[in-house]
């Protein structure tokens, strides 16, 4: 799985925010605001990642359990599903 092409993140201040542009803002309106954890996770997903990659990415950046960087990224995706910006 993957970020679909449209959505780029972007630093401003001290929030780190997604955005559609082209294609992508005709069905998506607004933005997605990312922790830091969120944001590493995203750029995780800017090339082809599985689930299980995402997971040992996490926890190896991360002080945090398998469990807790499953469930991260579990509710991660699910979130990125619902804004349609992830290609499976």
């Amino acid at each position: 799985m993957k970020i679909k092409e449209g959505f780029i993140l972007r630093k401003i201040g001290d929030q780190t925010i997604v955005v559609a542009i082209g294609e992508a803002s005709t069905s998506f309106h607004g933005m997605i605001h990312l922790n830091d954890t969120g944001s590493f996770l995203w750029k995780q997903l800017e090339e082809e990642k599985t689930k299980e990659e995402l997971i040992q990415a996490l926890t190896q950046e991360y002080e945090v359990s398998r469990d807790q960087a499953q469930q991260g990224v579990e509710k991660f995706l699910n979130s990125l599903r619902e804004a349609n910006c992830i290609e499976e």
